[in-house]
């Protein structure tokens, strides 16, 4: 039973968002990672959207370029948390992305991350953050790999 899905509006896209589910899984956090377009396969995205929330999706992650539809559709169809990940698909260099994921109209949150990889992984963290605040076992694995950033900078400063 998958707690996060995420989708990506393309397959071009798994690169980016490969750090996402690296990330979940070194986390313990189920997930299902896959492939589904607002635009080409609307209703395989809403299809899909049922299913996983019927089986226990708590958290949402969309990632996607251009228009970057994706995670409005998602957001329509569930009250579970979106959280879009705009891509730099076009020559606008991810501006377009960035505002259709962030303008979102009122009811239909989308949480907004960064750009590509840097938004992949904090997709991950800000999802399994969610998932902490009813996991005491996750929220502590949280807590170790933020020890472990502080013990990597400490360490490095030592080095100079």
């Amino acid at each position: 039973m998958p707690q996060v899905v995420i989708f990506m509006g393309s397959i071009s896209d798994e690169g980016t968002m490969r750090p996402c589910s690296d990330l979940l899984t070194e986390l313990g956090v189920d997930h299902v990672f896959t492939v589904s377009s607002a635009h080409r396969t609307p209703e395989r995205t809403a299809r899909l959207v049922a299913e996983y929330e019927a089986d226990g999706c708590q958290v949402f992650i969309c990632a996607a370029g251009l228009a970057a539809h994706l995670a409005g559709a998602v957001a329509a169809k569930t009250t579970k948390p979106v959280l879009g990940v705009p891509l730099t698909a076009s020559p606008l260099g991810g501006m377009d992305a960035l505002l259709a994921t962030v303008q979102m109209p009122p009811g239909f949150p989308v949480g907004t991350l960064a750009l590509d990889k840097v938004g992949a992984k904090n997709a991950a963290w800000l999802a399994a953050q969610i998932l902490a605040l009813h996991d005491e076992s996750l929220a502590a694995r949280i807590r170790a790999a933020r020890d472990g950033f502080k013990e990597s900078v400490e360490r490095a400063a030592a080095s100079l």
